[in-house]
């Protein structure tokens, strides 16, 4: 054989071999559509380029500047739970360099507080935000584009190309959760903060206090905690939260850019404070610690001030903890106050709440009162008295029982839960708008929404996901998505679709027969 023959052969071997190479390591440009992803809460806007961006280990992360690097780092954690890579984060405060998802901010006045661009090129990942949390929230975005974690998969990971532009509707939402009628440790509340932060939820509201126990610890007031902490509905260990405990999931929440909202409610559903302190009772006797479920018959001593003293303490203990702008003074289901009584109570306690540095929000009973535009009203059964106060200027949260309430049944046969409010199925928890449920009531009333979950019948964490979930995903899409575009059908499929998120966190969801679930 000739030279010029083996020339040839190994010429064209070569050629062959770096065009293997090439094809072993260069991803397919596989058509996709980002419009297509089963993203909840639904986006404002998303539009496809019909291109793809493989994530991989050439993938890095650039933030601009070191504000950005706890999110940076918080993105490579869950990409490395995902797909098995280990992205480098690193401060670039210029232009995105090629195969990496930059994270920046910029003055983009469209976007507000809490919005994001998210922009996916078969190159790059751009997302920018006027604020860290719109960052946050474009990241939980993005992980919608990508398997759950803890799902087997060898990849390869492919993210559709486009443009995702996001804005909250309500720029409150929330859930409430009762920990006093059953108590959850301080780790099963983390464990469901990290639930609630992937639907963009940001206000967590802790129904601290009630007639079963008393769950947060006031150094000035020992007992509460000793003698009204010890037990819960049906008569079993009950529990607290240290002042530290609570901090702790301030501090937790807050990295998840979620805001802690303590409720002491009163003068109501207060028995478990009177079981700890005679004075607080107008008899000056101490009450029976109760265990039951009913509602109504409790009530501080409003003529004492002793009560003012005590509610002083409590307020400014709690404020000391720094959980956040707002704080709870309750107020429903005052039946054994009389309104004379209940006006005068609420009116000083407002006061108290305010000179600690607080909003105060109250149940829409506390609207009789005389109200100003600082106070929030939170709707759950009058809409009476929420039109009151917006005809007065007061803003509105909006949980309404028959449509919010995660404590409430699906139907006849679920084996948690109450319907004294109504059954609601997971459509019926999608099939409302806040801004058109109550004449009289509309967008600009509204500050946002808040998703409550009283525990008479919730024991436990896997209770507390069976009754939230999956209604809570379509409930969180209506505080957070555009009124237009949504609907029950197209809905559901998106729903089917997202529930492995569920399995793969091991959520215990109902499974509602109004939707075709995968095998």
């Amino acid at each position: 054989m000739n030279n010029k023959i083996i020339w040839k052969l190994a010429t064209g071997v070569l050629t062959l071999l770096l065009v293997m190479f090439i094809a072993c390591n260069t991803p397919p440009e596989e058509p996709t559509d980002l419009t297509t992803t089963p993203f909840i809460p639904k986006p404002t806007s998303v539009t496809a380029t019909a291109k793809s961006f493989h994530l991989d280990n050439r993938t890095g992360i650039e933030v601009q500047d070191a504000t950005l690097e706890d999110l940076g780092n918080a993105l490579a954690n869950h990409l490395k739970a995902i797909t098995k890579t280990d992205p480098v984060v690193s401060v670039n405060a210029g232009n995105p360099s090629g195969r990496s998802i930059h994270l920046s901010l910029a003055g983009a006045e469209d976007l507000g507080d809490q919005g994001y661009l998210l922009t996916i090129e078969s190159g790059q990942i751009k997302l920018v935000a006027n604020q860290p949390v719109g960052i946050y929230y474009g990241i939980q975005t993005l992980l919608q584009t990508l398997p759950p974690a803890g799902t087997p998969s060898e990849g390869p990971f492919i993210i559709p190309t486009g443009e995702i532009r996001d804005i909250p509707r309500f720029a409150y939402r929330g859930v409430m959760l009762d920990v006093a009628r059953h108590f959850f440790s301080v780790e099963e509340v983390k464990k469901y903060i990290d639930i609630l932060a992937e639907q963009k939820i940001n206000y967590l509201h802790l129904h601290l206090t009630d007639d079963q126990g008393w769950r947060i610890e006031i150094k000035s007031w020992p007992e509460l905690t000793a003698t009204g902490g010890r037990l819960e509905v049906g008569g079993g260990p009950g529990g607290f939260y240290t002042q530290e405990d609570f901090k702790e999931l301030i501090r937790y929440a807050g990295e998840h850019f979620i805001t802690i909202v303590p409720e002491v409610d009163m003068p109501g559903h207060t028995n478990a404070a009177l079981a700890s302190y005679a004075e607080l009772n107008c008899d000056g006797k101490a009450r029976e610690l109760y265990t039951g479920t009913e509602v109504g018959f409790s009530s501080l001593c409003v003529p004492k001030e002793i009560t003012y003293q005590f509610v002083d303490d409590v307020v400014r203990e709690i404020a000391a903890l720094k959980p956040g702008p707002y704080f709870h003074l309750g107020g429903d289901e005052s039946h054994s106050t009389g309104l004379p009584d209940f006006i005068k109570f609420v009116e000083r306690v407002r006061g108290i709440v305010r000179s600690h540095g607080f909003i105060d929000i109250g149940w829409d009973e506390t609207a009789q009162t005389e109200l100003d535009n600082q106070s929030i009203i939170q709707l759950w059964a009058s809409a009476d008295f929420a039109r009151k106060a917006a005809d007065n200027g007061t803003k509105l949260i909006m949980s309404p029982a028959t449509k919010t309430y995660l404590d409430m049944q699906y139907d006849s046969l679920t084996p948690l839960g109450l319907h004294w409010a109504a059954y609601i199925e997971v459509d019926d928890a999608y099939n409302w708008d806040p801004t058109t449920l109550f004449p009289g009531i509309g967008a600009e009333d509204i500050m946002g929404l808040e998703f409550p979950l009283w525990t008479e019948t919730v024991t436990d964490l896997k209770d507390l996901e069976f009754m939230v979930y999956p209604r809570l995903l379509g409930l969180a899409e209506i505080a957070w998505s555009p009124k237009e575009g949504r609907n029950w059908n197209e809905y559901k499929d998106r729903l089917a679709q997202y529930v492995p998120r569920l399995d793969a966190q091991g959520i215990n969801y109902y499974k509602s027969p109004k939707v075709d679930w995968p095998e």
